[in-house]
C-alpha cells in the first residue's frame, strides 16, 4: 500500500523578510521542512564533491566543495553557472523527492519546501501552493543591514538578483506577514494550515 502523498508547500520571500523564521514555525506545528539551501550545503559535502570537482577543477578542499573557490570560477560566468545547475539541480531534486517520501511514509499531511529562489528558478511547478513570507521594506531593511558584514552597496546587490517582494506577493497563492511579531506570524501560520487542510477535506488539492 502506497502512502498518500502530502501537500507540497512552496515558501518563499526575499532577504530580511522572516522566511526562515517562518519555516521554523512551521516546523513547531509538526510541519516536515525541506531546505533547499541546506541541500546544497550538504551535497557540497557528499555525493556533490566528485562532479564538481571534475567539472571545476581545485573547488574541493578536504572532501568537499569551497564555495568561495567555487564562486570565483563560476559568478558572472553564465555558461559556468548553467554546468553548475546542471550537476546540482538534479541532486537537489532528488534529496526533495526522498524527504517527499519520508514525508508520505510519515503520513504528513503536508510538508513544506523552502525553496529561496522559488519563482526565479521556475520551481512553481513543483509545488501545489505558494506562500511568499512578506514585511514592510523598512521592517526588511533594518533587519538585513543589522546583519554583521552587511552594507548598503551589498543589500542592493541581493536585492538586484531577487524578484521584487512586489511581483512575489502577486504571484503568492498565500502571504505571511512577519512585520508585526512572531505571535502575529505564528498565528498566520496557524490559519493558513487550517485553511489548507480544510480544502485538502473538500478535495482541493490545489488549495
Amino acid at each position: 500500500m502506497t502512502a498518500s502523498k502530502p501537500f507540497r508547500l512552496g515558501l518563499t520571500g526575499s532577504i530580511g523578510m522572516g522566511k526562515s523564521t517562518t519555516a521554523q514555525i512551521f516546523r513547531e506545528f509538526g510541519v516536515p521542512v525541506h531546505d533547499a539551501d541546506a541541500a546544497v550545503h550538504a551535497i557540497y559535502g557528499e555525493e556533490g564533491v566528485a562532479p564538481v570537482e571534475a567539472a571545476f577543477p581545485g573547488v574541493a578542499i578536504g572532501g568537499r566543495i569551497d564555495r568561495t573557490l567555487l564562486g570565483a570560477k563560476v559568478l558572472g560566468d553564465d555558461a559556468a553557472m548553467k554546468r553548475l545547475e546542471a550537476i546540482v539541480h538534479p541532486l537537489v531534486r532528488a534529496r526533495e523527492h526522498a524527504f517527499l517520501e519520508r514525508a508520505a511514509q510519515a503520513g504528513n499531511d503536508i510538508a513544506v519546501l523552502d525553496i529561496p529562489l522559488l519563482f526565479e528558478s521556475g520551481a512553481q511547478g513543483r509545488v501545489d501552493a505558494t506562500v511568499v513570507v512578506t514585511a514592510p521594506e523598512s521592517v526588511q531593511r533594518a533587519r538585513v543591514l543589522a546583519r554583521p558584514g552587511m552594507t548598503e552597496e551589498k543589500f542592493a546587490a541581493i536585492l538586484a538578483r531577487q524578484m521584487p517582494d512586489s511581483e512575489k506577493r502577486r504571484r503568492a497563492d498565500y502571504l505571511i506577514d512577519t512585520g508585526h511579531g512572531l505571535d502575529h506570524a505564528r498565528a498566520e501560520v496557524e490559519k493558513l494550515l487550517a485553511e489548507l487542510r480544510q480544502g485538502m477535506r473538500n478535495g482541493d488539492r490545489d488549495a
